[in-house]
């Protein structure tokens, strides 16, 4: 992939992100990429190709971190109560 391909995939990862606020894993379905390549790009790749982009896309990755045991205590209820009817 041309270095070009990829600066401009690591923007528009970076303005999905800052823009709806979504997770990696839910970013990564939407682009059709790996967890692993929206993180790589988001977090490093994006810093050096435009620092307040990626600035903007820390803050919701941590929003998105603080928050992830809260989602996944309600996924684990949602389970367990649809076991018990």
């Amino acid at each position: 992939m041309k270095r070009y391909d990829v600066d401009k995939r690591c923007i528009e990862l970076g303005q999905y992100i800052a823009e709806s606020g979504a997770t990696v894993r839910q970013t990564a379905e939407v682009f059709g990429v790996s967890k692993s390549t929206v993180h790589m790009d988001v977090t490093k790749r994006l810093r050096e190709i435009a620092p307040a982009l990626a600035g903007k896309v820390e803050q919701v990755l941590s929003k998105n971190k603080a928050e992830r045991h809260l989602r996944g205590g309600a996924a684990t209820r949602k389970k367990y109560t649809s076991h018990s009817k």
